[in-house]
């Protein structure tokens, strides 16, 4: 089972840059596999996760932001989801993974399907790993403000409004590449008949001179004959 993170690289905003860190520095730490696709270069990437996110899971505008984390085509949670399960000890558990034998959440026995947590799951307090940075308001257990949420998803939305553009962009440069090359090709076709047809037309002024020539020897040998 391979673990997906969808990133944005070319976020602008510093929130979601370090909530991606977070997620990211913690699983290598736990030294789970994942994979990192990046939305802000590949259209597909972007879509898939649009698409895969259940609508209950969604904001209000209905664009998700990153990061979102999958197992396989599964949907595991966002940030806060992850974030919870972080601080209860239920990691492996929130990806879908068995626990490491002997490790504390194998010992805790807490379930966490989807970003929800089970009944089952202890609420006993689990150190923080301090070299993992954690957002300060995330740290105090305040959530992301309707504000900061709003900033986020007006970037998010600028970004692919951008990114369509650029698509825009690249259809008008290949459509004028192409005319350039059919006007080259036309071009290379005319240079190319021009020979042609001037030889044509030496070799019709030839025939046209050698008849004139004819015609005049045919005039004086009949006055020759009339003399």
């Amino acid at each position: 089972m391979v673990i997906k993170v969808f990133l944005a690289s070319s976020s602008g905003s510093t929130a979601i840059k370090k909530k991606q860190q977070d997620v990211v520095g913690f699983l290598e730490a736990l030294k789970v596999e994942y994979a990192q696709l990046d939305i802000a270069c590949s259209e597909e990437n972007r879509m898939w996760m649009r698409q895969n996110v259940p609508q209950e899971k969604k904001p209000s505008n209905g664009i998700p932001l990153p990061p979102q984390i999958f197992n396989e085509e599964g949907y595991c949670g966002d940030y806060e989801t992850f974030f919870d399960a972080k601080e209860d000890n239920a990691v492996f558990a929130f990806l879908g993974l068995p626990p490491p034998p002997g490790s504390k959440e194998a010992d805790q026995g807490g379930i966490v399907q989807n970003g929800t947590h089970a009944e089952e799951t202890k609420a006993e307090n689990v150190p923080v790993d301090d070299s993992i940075e954690v957002p300060v308001e995330e740290r105090n257990g305040n959530s992301h403000s309707d504000e900061e949420q709003a900033a986020d998803e007006e970037e998010l939305a600028e970004e692919d409004e951008a990114m369509e553009e650029d698509e825009d962009m690249a259809e008008v440069e290949e459509a004028e590449q192409q005319e350039e090359e059919a006007v080259e090709e036309t071009d290379e076709v005319t240079e190319e008949t021009a020979p042609v047809e001037e030889e044509e037309e030496e070799e019709e002024q030839e025939e046209e001179d050698l008849q004139s020539e004819e015609e005049e020897e045919a005039e004086v040998q009949e006055e020759e004959e009339a003399e």
